[in-house]
């Protein structure tokens, strides 16, 4: 169970099955290894979590609990109580160090006074395995989670458990656009460099489909951020997150080859001198519907006999 509100203890409580994935368990270290500069400069996530919520101003919805699927520092937190007073959240967050420093950071926001009087709770978790019970949810919202899982066709099946009957599944996250001034600087000057790939936005859409998901919803943009210098541009990038791949390069490259990407970063500012950096944001939505029934009817032998052809005169 989460810790309760009388514990003076910060670290939530890992109630996910002890065995986690070796691809699931290395996103976390990474995002473990960048909670401490996590909040600083996430322009891009809070920006994102502000168009995803949009969303949420044409949907008639009023729920009661809402799981927030890697909600990093739990910052969507307040919006989403806001929007929905007298709602539970649970922010549930692969990495235990950015869950510490999130519950840390609303204990100092609510102060003592309040903070008896929670509406939240933490926990650490894969998306692929929520430790709730089935049908625990109202609305399960993940913002820019989605894109660092290694295998999202079971993290769908395991949001609709999650979810009740007519619960809305609401999230956002990166698609294959994203990063391509990135990706043709690091081709020119590191080839043997294995990028993160991200999935397009349609096989969500068939994930959600072969989930059980009805009425599902995708929508895609794009975001450009400029950079005055190639340094700032990276800075944001390893800020977002890392890199899932099994086949990565163990490394960091070589001071020759750092220098070669700086310079095919600057190569690329646009006419005012900045450098561009495009993300493709897909969004989607979709709701779960009510289990489907099967009619059932019973027929005698003596009934079946006489509709058969010649029989029952």
């Amino acid at each position: 169970m989460p810790l309760g509100p009388g514990s003076s203890e910060l670290t939530p409580t890992i109630v996910a099955p002890p065995r986690i994935p070796a691809r699931v368990e290395t996103v976390a270290r990474q995002f473990d290894r960048r909670a401490h500069r996590f909040g600083v400069g996430d322009l891009l996530l809070k920006e994102v979590g502000e168009r995803l919520q949009s969303r949420l101003d044409y949907i008639r919805l009023q729920p009661k609990h809402i799981l927030d699927v890697g909600c990093g520092l739990g910052r969507s937190r307040a919006a989403l109580i806001g929007r929905y007073p007298g709602a539970r959240w649970t922010g549930v967050e692969l990495s235990e160090q950015l869950a510490r420093a999130g519950r840390a950071a609303q204990r100092r926001e609510l102060g003592m006074s309040r903070w008896w009087q929670r509406d939240a709770d933490w926990v650490v978790a894969d998306a692929a395995r929520l430790p709730v019970a089935n049908d625990s949810a109202d609305l399960l919202y993940s913002n820019l989670m989605l894109h660092w899982h290694p295998t999202p066709h079971v993290v769908f099946p395991e949001w609709k458990r999650a979810l009740r009957v007519d619960g809305l599944l609401m999230f956002s996250c990166f698609g294959p656009d994203t990063l391509t001034e990135l990706r043709a600087a690091v081709a020119e000057t590191i080839p043997a460099a294995r990028p993160m790939p991200f999935v397009d936005m349609h096989d969500f859409g068939d994930m959600m489909v072969a989930s059980g998901f009805a009425t599902p919803v995708m929508d895609v943009e794009k975001i450009t951020l400029t950079y005055a210098d190639p340094r700032d541009l990276l800075a944001e990038v390893r800020g977002l997150g890392g890199n899932p791949r099994d086949d990565r390069p163990p490394g960091l490259p070589s001071g020759r080859r750092a220098r070669q990407l700086l310079e095919a970063l600057a190569a690329r500012r646009d006419a005012d001198g900045r450098i561009p950096l495009t993300f493709e944001v897909a969004y989607g939505h979709a709701w779960k519907p009510a289990p489907r029934t099967v009619g059932v009817s019973a027929i005698s032998v003596a009934d079946l006999r006489r509709q058969l052809p010649g029989k029952g005169k």
